[in-house]
């Protein structure tokens, strides 16, 4: 990009000086100066917010009982469940 000489400042001054009034300019570029102020205070905190390291993997869970471990627990309270099922699907007494 090209620098702006003296003769595009002055062309881009008289546009806004057209755009907005001699009156209104000061109080335009106030307004203009504010949102700019803003603008890069938020942007700042979105650059605060990110973590300056990244975080830790999390742990994996204890180990449980093992795969052997749960099958046989759930196969004695099959069978204890079974037991106390008449063949005729009522509850024994």
């Amino acid at each position: 990009m090209q620098d702006l000489g003296w003769a595009e400042i002055l062309i881009i001054a008289l546009v806004f000086v057209l755009l907005f009034g001699a009156k209104k300019l000061p109080e335009t570029a106030r307004a203009v100066g504010r949102s700019l102020r803003i603008f890069k205070a938020e942007a700042g905190k979105l650059r605060d917010d990110e973590p300056a390291e990244p975080a830790e993997p999390a742990t994996p869970p204890a180990a449980g009982p093992s795969l052997e471990e749960q099958a046989r627990r759930l196969e004695e309270q099959a069978a204890r469940l079974r037991a106390g099922i008449r063949e005729d699907g009522q509850a024994k007494p």
